[in-house]
């Protein structure tokens, strides 16, 4: 095995920076002709996941869609991924998990543990108890050959007044925002590891603007960014490049409902649509 962000590299120069979101929401499954059931999620996924398999890299399970239907809908969940990872695909478990002490122990070990039944390649997790309460989760992902996306810069306008607040305290550089914290001590964190991609990651909405929330090119450097707002939010894969400037060969590029409600028939011709119209970067 080698670091997450090696492999991710060589997959996105591979593969192009598209990564397809699983998000069985109940108005999709519907008008897929599904069920609103556990059964309906798994069935879902899998043909996501072979409609994906070979023509990206990446995708990317939203697991509140399947955790909604409790222990059936995690069995559903751990199938779908296994199956991803089973046909090559990097998996991102989109669970946004955020804590302190042994229970972050236990969120590790359940999406990051190799072997462990919600193996995933990656976790996306929430520093708002402080970037510190992470460290030993992000470490323990990088000690596994795993990675972490943790939240900086989110689409959502209600979380930009915390992300971009300035901190209050000495640890940091004068007027520095939340988010631009938050960036500097997990991309810390992929100081000295192999390649050009580190294992610990951000996750930073393509609809913000950057600069707002002091997510410099210099800031970002090294760090693989998760950039939802892709597709239905807006961002389109032409903007990339003018969105993410020097560090656009490290964005993963997030799509959910603009490729999944085209439906199952036209899925596969869809993902090959929208992977063809992001342009493509050196990662030599």
């Amino acid at each position: 095995m080698r670091s997450f962000g090696s492999r991710l590299w060589e997959t996105l120069g591979r593969s192009g920076p598209l990564c397809v979101g699983i998000d069985p929401h109940g108005s999709l499954l519907d008008s897929w002709g599904l069920d609103s059931t556990a059964e309906g999620a798994r069935h879902f996924g899998l043909r996501v996941v072979e409609a994906c398999a070979g023509r990206v890299g990446i995708v990317k399970p939203q697991v509140a869609f399947f955790e909604r239907y409790g222990a059936a809908g995690f069995a559903a969940l751990e199938d779908v991924m296994a199956a991803a990872r089973a046909a090559g695909l990097i998996v991102i478990a989109d669970a946004k998990r955020g804590d302190i002490g042994t229970t972050m122990d236990g969120y590790a070990a359940a999406w990051l543990e190799p072997g462990s039944p919600l193996e995933a390649d990656a976790v996306t997790l929430s520093p708002y108890l402080g970037p510190d309460s992470l460290y030993a989760t992000v470490t323990t992902a990088i000690r596994r050959e795993k990675g972490v996306f943790v939240l900086a810069a989110t689409s959502n306008p209600e979380g930009r007044p915390i992300q971009t607040a300035l901190t209050s305290d000495d640890s940091g550089p004068d007027d520095e925002r939340v988010a631009a914290r938050v960036a500097r001590e997990i991309g810390s964190l992929n100081i000295g590891l192999p390649g050009a991609l580190g294992s610990a990651g951000l996750v930073v909405g393509a609809t913000v603007d950057r600069a707002a929330f002091g997510l410099t090119d210099v800031v970002l450097a090294g760090t693989p960014i998760l950039a939802p707002g892709f597709g239905a939010q807006g961002a389109q894969p032409a903007d990339l490049q003018r969105l993410f400037g020097y560090v656009a060969a490290n964005v993963i590029a997030s799509e959910s409902r603009s490729i999944l409600a085209v439906g199952p028939d036209r899925l596969a011709s869809r993902i090959e649509e929208r992977a063809a119209l992001y342009p493509r970067t050196s990662h030599d």
